[in-house]
């Protein structure tokens, strides 16, 4: 197995063969990851979408097809109707529907959470907070899908919570806490705080603490100081930690599975069935363009508005 010095140098050596060196080889090198790992996906899903389905192995026609033997008799054949089927069927604008709200609310808990957590682990001593910095990014060392099933043992009729609550004799009968609205909350807030906590810490830890001190000395009271100086400072955190958990928890497929009710519509279930069960995979295809445009398009004319404003100010 070749070495990161190696893979390093190897990559180099490629840009260097290319033409690109120094800040503009630093440059190319997350494009190339982009180009590698996300457009070219986005292209084939993208094929797949404007595809018919069929029965056989791949489940969707080719778009371009031969039906000759010279280079006029190409076919190309785009089906829209799979975006068209989208706005017939009610299930897929529920699902998006739903989904969105369960991942709007679960940002907003996770940025009540975060937030106080991001600010103390800011203002505590310098010797300490690598500590706890390191509690917070711990999870992660646990498999993400083992942590889930943790909940379930938690949660469950006869889990940790309901055994401890009868033992104590506070209810006599399970409270039912797995396969429920709550539960899904519960395990996207769990799973993504560390995504809201440190973009937070990051922005929090930078802040130039005399704006503070200037404040009281002129009398402004803590919490009056807090909303004027310090929140205002922090919405760049704020903002690139919504991002990080809304966007994924929008597609969460895992937690509204295992800890959710078997009815509950969320968007990413609705995925799994379309390429899994119904092996409609240009339908499908077509549900991930759609959502992926109404997520990225909204972001990214924040971003440009955001950066007018940084370059007006």
């Amino acid at each position: 197995m070749p070495s990161k010095l190696s893979m390093v140098n190897l990559l180099r050596a490629g840009l260097t063969y290319m033409g690109l060196r120094g800040r503009t080889a630093v440059i190319a090198i997350p494009y190339i990851w982009l180009l590698l790992f996300f457009l070219i996906p986005f292209v084939i899903v993208l094929k797949i979408s404007f595809s018919e389905s069929q029965i056989s192995m791949p489940p969707y026609q080719p778009l371009v097809q031969w039906v000759g033997n010279q280079w006029s008799d190409i076919r190309l054949h785009l089906n829209v109707g799979n975006f068209l089927y989208l706005g017939e069927d009610s299930l897929y604008l529920r699902a998006v529907i739903n989904s969105i709200k369960v991942a709007a609310i679960s940002t907003l808990l996770t940025l009540l959470i975060g937030y106080p957590v991001a600010y103390s682990i800011a203002r505590a001593k310098v010797t300490i907070r690598p500590v706890l910095l390191m509690l917070v990014i711990l999870p992660f060392w646990t498999s993400f899908l083992l942590r889930v099933y943790a909940w379930i043992g938690i949660l469950k009729n006869n889990g940790l919570i309901n055994n401890f609550l009868m033992w104590s004799g506070i209810i006599h009968q399970p409270i039912v806490m797995l396969q429920t609205d709550s539960a899904i909350y519960l395990g996207i807030v769990y799973s993504y705080l560390p995504f809201m906590i440190m973009p937070l810490y990051a922005n929090l830890e930078k802040m130039d603490l005399t704006l503070l001190e200037a404040a009281a000395d002129l009398g402004c009271k803590p919490f009056k100081a807090f909303t004027s100086i310090t929140l205002p400072l922090s919405m760049p955190g704020i903002r690139a930690g919504c991002m990080l958990v809304f966007i994924p928890a929008v597609g969460e497929y895992v937690i509204p599975s295992l800890l959710g009710p078997p009815e509950s519509l969320m968007i990413g279930k609705v995925l799994w069935t379309e390429f899994f069960n119904n092996r409609a995979w240009p339908v499908a295809s077509a549900v991930a363009i759609a959502l992926l445009l109404l997520l990225v398009l909204p972001i990214v004319y924040l971003q440009r508005t955001q950066d007018r404003q940084v370059d007006s100010a």
